[in-house]
């Protein structure tokens, strides 16, 4: 039987990443998402995977599926990175669709250098 865990990694990251683009503390993060600081500060340090109402929460303060941080040891590949992207963008209501197709377009020509960077090696 196939066993999946949360990318506390990539949860961490996502985490960061929109409390910079907010320009908020962890601490008002934790209030917003209604977990505790010391929650943040495991994930953080790598002591302990969030309890599943935490997990719920931060994700939804994420405004992302559960699903966006499971890794299932039933994947044998990574998924093709543009393939993710591109439903996550198409949902913005905030984006026109030329402006949807320019960001696709930045982030495969990224993929692709990146890519092509370690084929090469």
């Amino acid at each position: 039987m196939a066993s999946s865990k949360v990318n506390v990694d990539a949860l961490y990251a996502a985490l960061d990443l929109k409390r910079e683009r907010r320009q908020i503390s962890w601490r008002e993060l934790a209030k917003e998402a209604h977990v505790s600081p010391s929650t943040l500060s495991r994930i953080r340090n790598g002591d302990a995977r969030p309890s599943v109402e935490a997990y719920a929460s931060l994700t939804e303060w994420l405004g992302m599926s559960p699903d966006s941080f499971i890794n299932s040891d039933a994947t044998a590949e990574a998924p093709d990175l543009s393939a993710q992207l591109a439903p996550l963008l198409r949902a913005r209501k905030d984006l026109s669709p030329s402006e949807i197709r320019y960001l696709e377009d930045v982030f495969n020509a990224a993929v692709n250098f990146v890519m092509a960077e370690h084929d090469s090696e």
